[in-house]
């Protein structure tokens, strides 16, 4: 359904049930975009719906499929976080897991407001579900021996694999992985994946590599 707003009210919704619109939904429901219809989604489902007051009552169960999938992108938090969880969030990415490396600069990210931008991405792009974002931990604490990984090398001519069917993925900061990470990436045998012949900046560079998932 075309030029009809939708808002994410997680994921416990069902048709017939009634809902307190939070504020700032109905304000901009009746006040932004003028109409009491919209379209309401959680949980891989997408719902008609209708502002009765201070209320959402949800209606039918749309046709609208969801465009999520199954795939977990690892990353080392960064300066232009915002962007990298709305392109994410875009390209269906189902878990988001931010990882500390130690070239990792960014640390005091507004995680709360990187979950906003997920959902404003969710409402805009259409899927019917939101990523979620996983507390951080440790590049020490993954294991290795089960990811793929946005291997930068292959801009200076390493080898490495253009797609992967690993759904889970990694990808560093803004100076990419040390030394001793990519070591350990390949010693515990990760998989990597070249993203182009040149130098991305870290945002997109996420964007592609979640492109290489197959």
């Amino acid at each position: 359904m075309k030029n009809i707003p939708r808002v994410f009210l997680g994921d416990e919704i069902m048709s017939g049930k009634v809902i307190s619109a939070p504020s700032d939904i109905a304000h901009y429901l009746s006040h932004v975009m003028r109409t009491d219809k919209c379209l309401v989604f959680g949980g891989g489902n997408e719902y008609t719906a209708t502002l009765d007051g201070k209320n959402l009552i949800v209606g039918n169960k749309t046709d609208h499929d969801d465009v999520a999938r199954d795939i977990t992108l690892m990353f080392a938090p960064i300066k232009r976080c915002d962007d990298l969880i709305n392109m994410a969030t875009q390209l269906g990415v189902g878990i988001l897991q931010p990882v500390i490396t130690e070239r990792t600069v960014a640390r005091n990210i507004n995680w709360s407001r990187m979950e906003k931008i997920a959902i404003e991405a969710a409402e805009q792009s259409g899927r019917n579900s939101v990523p979620k974002i996983l507390s951080p931990i440790k590049f020490s604490e993954i294991d290795l021996s089960k990811i793929a990984f946005a291997d930068e090398r292959a801009a200076h001519g390493k080898t490495t694999a253009t797609k992967t069917n690993i759904k889970t993925i990694l990808v560093g900061p803004e100076g990419g992985f040390s030394d001793a990470e990519f070591a350990a990436l390949d010693n515990a045998g990760a998989v990597g994946v070249c993203l182009g012949k040149t130098i991305l900046r870290a945002e997109l560079a996420a964007a592609i590599a979640i492109t290489r998932v197959e």
